[in-house]
């Protein structure tokens, strides 16, 4: 990802990210074929994702006090 990215566009990728990754998740846990190590794996990544998603709609959202 570049720096020099729309901030709109790179949200949109980063929740596109993290909905693959949920999919993923289940996929692997409806079909047992994943480790706990794995899942525990994919879940970090889909966190640091949501976290990476939320910080930069913070940015992107001015914060207003009415």
């Amino acid at each position: 990802m570049n720096d020099d990215d729309d901030p709109a566009e790179l949200l949109a990728r980063l929740k596109e990210e993290h909905r693959l990754l949920d999919e993923e998740i289940e996929r692997k846990r409806a079909s047992g074929k994943a480790d706990q190590l794995e899942l525990a794996r994919l879940k970090k990544a889909k966190l640091a994702l949501k976290d990476r998603i939320a910080d930069l709609d913070d940015q992107i959202t001015p914060d207003i006090i009415a």
